[in-house]
């Protein structure tokens, strides 16, 4: 307390006050691992530290955007009602489309949640990664209805039907941006933190075996089975099971479809991840969880909230600027 010269009334000292640098979140894709953001975001908001800037591809554009939209308790409600048998029935299945799923029963749940949600009147400021179909064009999507936008940045190819946005047609973000530091830079975010849901689990993978062939009996196995699709009755089982694993023990086609759209998401984060690496990163250790194992959100998200809170000093610790004083 001090006397002003000039009145002589006691007033107050100037009160100290800490600012925090703008920060951003990078919400990285991986299918069902992507419930770890839920717990993740859950983590920041109960510690006061609601990010300034959210960008996210895939799902976690779609965690990202409920997050910003006020809607993360629906769908975190959502994501710990689904069962293996819920799953399959969320998945309307169609031949004549440019993916196996149309998405409209996707699409409708969005959009009884979200409305006539349009991005640029979110705050915090939020944008989805997409990539253009034909041209390869990373899509910021910062702009337009939010419904639209997520089912963009979710559509895996083959999968997903692509999806048509202000004249262009796009697909997954996760082929060209993976985990979206860039973009969360880009809207003004100082300090970001990014949420990598393969992080915990790159030890060992992509490397290089340099010998390897097949030997006499491994060949003679390959054209008994070869043989053995001339078999009608056993051929038409095999192709039947195309998204599980055959009787041979070989992948089906849904099984490689996904692990080769993984092992070129994980190398392209890597790169990415090299060239501008986040602040502060968050690596939920999801190793055991498949990318379709949507029905296990309970186990994601409690891992997401543990990586999270090991990451909670070193944010803080990166966020604080030297006491600045008020008026």
């Amino acid at each position: 307390m001090f006397k002003d010269l000039a009145t002589g009334p006691v007033v107050p000292e100037p009160v100290p006050v800490r600012k925090r640098r703008p920060f951003g979140v990078a919400l990285g894709g991986g299918a069902a691992r992507g419930w770890a953001h839920i717990g993740v975001m859950r983590v920041l908001a109960r510690e006061g530290l609601v990010p300034d800037v959210i960008a996210g591809t895939s799902i976690g554009a779609v965690v990202g955007g409920c997050f910003a939209s006020g809607k993360l308790d629906e769908l975190e409600d959502f994501a710990r009602s689904l069962t293996r048998r819920r799953v399959m029935g969320l998945m309307d299945f169609h031949l004549n489309g440019s993916g196996l799923i149309a998405g409209q029963r996707l699409k409708r749940m969005l959009a009884h949640h979200l409305g006539d949600v349009r991005i640029e009147a979110l705050a915090p400021r939020f944008v989805a990664i997409a990539t253009e179909l034909g041209s390869g064009h990373e899509i910021w999507l910062t702009r337009g209805s939010l419904t639209e936008a997520l089912r963009a940045s979710y559509a895996l190819p083959g999968i997903f039907d692509a999806v048509r946005v202000g004249g262009r047609w796009l697909m997954d973000g996760a082929l060209v941006n993976p985990i979206p530091v860039t973009a969360a830079r880009a809207l003004g975010a100082e300090i970001v933190l990014c949420v990598n849901l393969n992080g915990a689990d790159t030890r060992g993978r992509g490397a290089v075996i340099p010998a390897h062939g097949a030997d006499e009996d491994s060949v003679e196995d390959e054209l008994q089975t070869a043989r053995g699709l001339f078999s009608p009755v056993r051929g038409a089982a095999m192709r039947m099971r195309q998204f599980g694993r055959r009787a041979d023990g070989a992948p089906g086609i849904g099984a490689v479809m996904v692990d080769a759209f993984n092992i070129t998401q994980d190398r392209i984060a890597r790169s990415r991840l090299a060239g501008d690496p986040p602040d502060v990163m968050v690596a939920p250790r999801l190793g055991r969880m498949g990318l379709f194992d949507f029905h296990r959100a309970d186990e994601a998200i409690a891992l997401g909230m543990e990586a999270a809170e090991r990451a909670l000093d070193e944010l803080r610790e990166m966020l604080e600027l030297p006491v600045a004083e008020r008026g």
